[in-house]
């Protein structure tokens, strides 16, 4: 299906026009992404009785993406989810990086890839974006040049496939950042099945970084069955005390670097909606919008806790400062890839 011609959205600070894209299926479902952090602003999707509606969250305007602290279906970059008190050592250097969460770092800091301007043409019946970070922004090294295909499949996959390159180490690790509520009458998710293709997670600190592998057997983390998210919430679990809620990346079973395998399945009862969740990454961030109160939504209403849930595929948080640092670091004249694919049909 044809992409639509860039239309006006608004603007950047220093004047610099915004624009926003449609890609259209077959199906009858359609996508919106803006240039302003690659961002995923809406995703219409049928319901089994063929009633489109809302799959994502988002907000107004361009002001209020520009505004929020919420990631709301932007690319977040350099780094996504956390470092733990935004240092780390790279080839004998020690680094400083933005402290945006409290005392950590998180998902590119002040002004990471979501906040920036992509450039984008059509690709065919998809679209290329683009963006180039420089040396030291954030307090990384290095320039990594960024390019992600982006493309609606008739079947309802929204195709993500990224590249990127560097003229010095660097850590990197990228990830979409949308927030899913499968029926858009229902003002939160927690009647949403969840299926999580994983026996360990990471367990946290009062900071949400990781401290230790956890098998879920046995906790509220166990997601191998579909289970209700809501019911899971109320478990007298430590780990959800932390910080409220799901906010915990997971270990998928399969091989990472290959194929895109599938990590996750969730499905709302009432529209029949069901979204599937393929990757190549290691890591698999489950949130469940614990801290979503009070952000500004695309109606002019606000959101409340829990109103969207996010699946982030992604490297592991804080593992530029782990023994697996290595696999986290883009070196000149290796080229990153990682290939997600987000499916929305109806059961």
């Amino acid at each position: 299906m044809p992409v639509s011609i860039a239309t006006a959205w608004g603007q950047l600070p220093d004047g610099r026009p915004l624009h926003r894209w449609t890609l259209r299926n077959a199906g009858g479902a359609q996508v919106e992404i803006s240039d302003l952090g690659a961002t995923l602003l809406s995703w219409q999707v049928p319901d089994r009785q063929g009633r489109l509606g809302e799959v994502l969250l988002g907000h107004a305007d361009a002001q209020q993406y520009l505004d929020s602290n919420a990631y709301m279906g932007g690319i977040v970059g350099r780094w996504a989810n956390r470092i733990r008190g935004g240092r780390f050592r790279l080839d004998g250097i020690d680094y400083k990086v933005d402290r945006n969460d409290g005392g950590n770092h998180l998902h590119g800091g002040n002004d990471g890839f979501h906040r920036q301007r992509w450039d984008v043409e059509p690709d065919g019946e998809g679209l290329v974006l683009r963006l180039v970070s420089a040396e030291g922004e954030g307090g990384f090294p290095g320039e990594v040049r960024v390019e992600l295909r982006l493309r609606l499949e008739d079947d309802g996959t929204l195709d993500l496939r990224y590249a990127a390159t560097a003229d010095a180490p660097t850590p990197l690790s990228l990830t979409a950042h949308p927030y899913f509520n499968l029926n858009d009458r229902r003002p939160d998710i927690r009647d949403h099945l969840i299926r999580i293709d994983a026996d360990a997670f990471l367990a946290i600190d009062a900071g949400a970084i990781p401290v230790a592998r956890q098998p879920v057997a046995g906790t509220a983390f166990d997601f191998r069955e579909e289970a209700p998210i809501g019911s899971r919430l109320h478990w007298p679990d430590p780990q959800l005390r932390l910080v409220g809620g799901f906010d915990h990346c997971y270990v998928p079973a399969g091989t990472p670097g290959t194929a895109p395998r599938m990590v996750a399945v969730v499905s709302e009862p009432s529209s029949g909606r069901r979204l599937s969740v393929e990757t190549d990454r290691p890591g698999l961030q489950f949130y469940s919008g614990q801290k979503l109160t009070g952000q500004p939504g695309r109606q002019g209403d606000v959101y409340g806790p829990f109103a969207g849930f996010a699946l982030e595929t992604q490297a592991f948080p804080d593992q530029v400062n782990g023994p697996d640092a290595e696999a986290a670091i883009l070196r000149p004249g290796a080229v990153w890839r990682q290939h997600t694919r987000y499916r929305v049909d109806t059961v």
